[in-house]
């Protein structure tokens, strides 16, 4: 399955108030750049899920972001560096993009 072009466009929308947004179809989803670093990825289910390093991993965890994870063949389970958008921000641009870059500070 393809992330399809009407999430496209709310996740480009979303993130309107930072720099340079430019995005890279991959592997069914979407990765999400601001001045070409890469800050959020758009799962093919709608999903938005922002990278995390450092501080802002306690950070997104406090306001209810849970870590993307898959299990692989061997059935390990294995945690990527990236945490799902809370809710409360996916209705505010300004507040989504003010999320977006205290995550791109610690990139």
């Amino acid at each position: 399955m393809s992330v399809s072009e009407a999430d496209i466009a709310f996740a480009r929308e979303l993130f309107a108030p930072l720099p340079a947004i430019s995005t890279r179809k991959m592997m069914g989803g979407l990765c999400l750049y601001s001045e070409g670093t890469i800050f959020a990825l758009l799962y093919s289910d709608g999903q938005i899920y922002l990278k995390a390093k450092g501080d802002f991993v306690a950070e997104i965890e406090g306001l209810g972001g849970t870590r993307w994870t898959y299990t692989r063949k061997d059935g390990k389970v294995t945690g990527m560096p990236y945490w799902s958008l809370p809710d409360q921000f996916l209705d505010d641009p300004s507040e989504a993009s003010a999320l977006a870059a205290r995550a791109l500070e610690h990139l």
